[in-house]
Formats: C-alpha cells, sequence, structure tokens
C-alpha cells in the first residue's frame, strides 16, 4: 500500500461505507474507509473476535498462457517453482536499480495460469512492469488487468472461520494457511476464498464481483453479529500489521529497499533465476550497510515515519518507517532502518520527535 492525497476513485461499496458512517479518506488513488466506530474497538474486535475489512483498492492480473509461469519466476523473488495448484505466496518484485517494484501475492491455479494481488497505489506502475518484463524476455502468454471487476473482502480474525462457514458449502478448514479454494459464498456463486490476510489474527480474503460485493458484505455480517462483527477501516489495519512487523509499502520497503535490507530475506531465494538477483544475493553473502528493525518507546513518545534515529551521542543512525500506538501493548513501537551495529535486539536507540531526543530500544519482531 502507498498513500496518494490526489485521489479518489470509487470502490464498489463506497455508499454502504458512508451509511456506515465511515470516515472515507483519500488512499492510494481511491476514497477509503479510515475507520468506523474507531480504530481501538475495530483493531480489537479483529485480534479478539472478528472484523471485517474492504480493501477493494488493491489490484488483481490474471497471468494466463504457456510461459504464465516463467514470467511470474523471472519478475518474483521468491521460489515459484515450489507453489503447488491452489496455493498463494508472498513475493516481491525487484527493480533494476536494488530495491522493490512492489510486493505481491502470487495466486497459482496451475501451470498456465496466475492471479497476482498488488498494492492500490503501485497497479499503474506494477503493469507497466510487468508488460516490460514480458516483452523484453519474449514471454508467451497474456496479462489481463482485473482490478476494476474485482472487490477484496478481508473477513480477519480468530472467530472469521466461524462466520464464514455459515455461507458455504465449501470446508474451510481444509483451506491451509495460504492457499485457496473458489465456490459459492453468500449468495456469490464465483468467490475466492484465501486463507491469507495482513493483520496476523487469522481469517480469510474473500475475491468477489463488483456486482455481488454488496450481496456478500451484507452476508458476512448478518452471519457475524453473534461474534460482534464490526466493519474496520485502514487505521485497524495499519495497526494490526504493525504489530506483527508485516511491512507497508511506501513505508517500510519501496523503489530503493533490497528484501534483504528489509527482513525479507525469507521471500528471496536464489535456486531460481530472477530480475537483478545477483545484486541481492551480494547483499546476503557480504552484508547491508542498514537493516530493518522493530523499536519501542522507553520514554513517552510516538515515532512517526521520517523521523530521525540517532545514538546517544545525536549521530544519526537511520530513520523511522512506520510508528504507532500499539492497541494490544498499549505502548508506542516502530519499525525503522538503522545501520547494522544498532539492528541486535536491546540496542539503545533514540528518536528525534520535534525538538526532543526520546530514548526507545531495538526489540524482535514481531512485537506481538
Amino acid at each position: 500500500m502507498s498513500t496518494d492525497s490526489t485521489a479518489s476513485k470509487r470502490i464498489a461499496l463506497h455508499d454502504k461505507h458512508v451509511a456506515l458512517g465511515a470516515k472515507m479518506v483519500p488512499f492510494a488513488g481511491f476514497d477509503m474507509p479510515l475507520q468506523y466506530a474507531g480504530l481501538a474497538p475495530e483493531h480489537h474486535a479483529v485480534r479478539n473476535s472478528v472484523g471485517m475489512f474492504d480493501v477493494s483498492h488493491m489490484g488483481e492480473f490474471g497471468v494466463k498462457g504457456k510461459d504464465a509461469e516463467a514470467l511470474v519466476a523471472w519478475i518474483c523473488s521468491n521460489n515459484i517453482s515450489k507453489v503447488v495448484d491452489m496455493q498463494a505466496q508472498y513475493n516481491c518484485m525487484p527493480n533494476d536499480e536494488g530495491g522493490i517494484v512492489d510486493d505481491l501475492i502470487v495466486y497459482r491455479w496451475n501451470s498456465t495460469e496466475y492471479t497476482l494481488v498488488v498494492n492500490a497505489g503501485n497497479i499503474a506502475k506494477d503493469w507497466d512492469w510487468i508488460m516490460k518484463q514480458k516483452e523484453a524476455k519474449g514471454f508467451d502468454c497474456e496479462i489481463e488487468d482485473q482490478s476494476d471487476d474485482v472487490s477484496l473482502l478481508a473477513v480477519q480474525g480468530p472467530n472469521a472461520i466461524k462466520v464464514l462457514q455459515k455461507l458455504t458449502d465449501v470446508d474451510l478448514d481444509a483451506i491451509q494457511f495460504y492457499h485457496f479454494a473458489a465456490g459459492d459464498l453468500g449468495g456469490s456463486t464465483d468467490v475466492i476464498i484465501s486463507n491469507t490476510g495482513y493483520t496476523g489474527s487469522g481469517g480469510f480474503e474473500l475475491y468477489v464481483w463488483n456486482k455481488d460485493a454488496s450481496m456478500v458484505w451484507d452476508a458476512v455480517m448478518e452471519a457475524g453479529k453473534e461474534f460482534d462483527i464490526i466493519p474496520c477501516g485502514l487505521a485497524a489495519r495499519d495497526t494490526l500489521r504493525l504489530e506483527k512487523g508485516y511491512c507497508l509499502y511506501g513505508n517500510d520497503i519501496d523503489n530503493t529497499t533490497s528484501p534483504i535490507e528489509a527482513g525479507l530475506g525469507w521471500i528471496t531465494k536464489f535456486a531460481e533465476p530472477f530480475n537483478n538477483q545477483a545484486y541481492h544475493k551480494n547483499l546476503k553473502e557480504n552484508g547491508v550497510s542498514r537493516k530493518l528493525v522493530g523499536f519501542e518507546m522507553v520514554e513517552r513518545g510516538i515515532p512517526r515515519q521520517h523521523y530521525v534515529l540517532v545514538d546517544a551521542e545525536g549521530n544519526t543512525i537511520g530513520e523511522v518507517t512506520s510508528g504507532t500506538q500499539s492497541p494490544s501493548l498499549d505502548k508506542a513501537i516502530g519499525m525503522g532502518y538503522v545501520k547494522p551495529e544498532y539492528a541486535a535486539a536491546d540496542s539503545e536507540i533514540f528518536v528525534q520527535i520535534r525538538n526532543k531526543t526520546v530514548k526507545a530500544k531495538t526489540t524482535k519482531l514481531p512485537f506481538l
């Protein structure tokens, strides 16, 4: 995800969110619900029971044809050959300069058909990048931008499976983490039911055609009443993902950050060739000049993106990429890049917040 204040494409359920009292804000080129009841109740609903997000701003590209797998393998840093049919894989697309075009989820239907789910603010950039790679390498496949036709509802939390099982004959217990099924749900006959999400509290993401989005939303809200389901906005999605140490595109990773620097070595494999592979392999083998770390505030203060990180003597050692007051931990937490010598857990660092230098300490991720 990335923010953009020039926005305002409308998602299919825009009017429903307004009617529910959502505070709508421009985000990544779209008018999106920031919160409804408030950040804290929405955050706790997902951690403790269930909440539903409309994240229909995300982009979806279909890739079909003889060389579909070869194209996806070339643009992605993770081992695509390890993915089996009806499995999803978290990934990133390295650019030519040592950074990341985008992070994404790759869905494999079979060896000749994939779906790529990309960040809203990067849809046009990602499309251009993928088409450029396809043409440069001569891959024989077709790519379709389905972003404007698909709504994405994320039903998240420990009770999500109980809510959704009421609405489908698909055995949700049989869908392993980062796998998916296609079937009927909530009155729609054509839903992708994916055991994924960016909250760290379990749950499913539902890909539905726009024409069915309102019906499915209402069905989920009705089925979730006994578990006190509430609609949730992007504010809670951000605090939930940060507590789990999940990277946000435009904050923690971008065109200039290597996945090796960002702690994403686990999705950067070198058994199969991918674009600009040698650059990242060199970083893995010879070390990086900065590392993404988590930290918690020791003294009072909320870290925010771009705040400077310094050592005890006031020397600049890095920069904050994400920060918030954690609703679950009731303390201020953040992530940021620091010089490697400050990356070990419990290292003392300081955040420059306005005119003050405020003490913090690095910590292992996730926070929760």
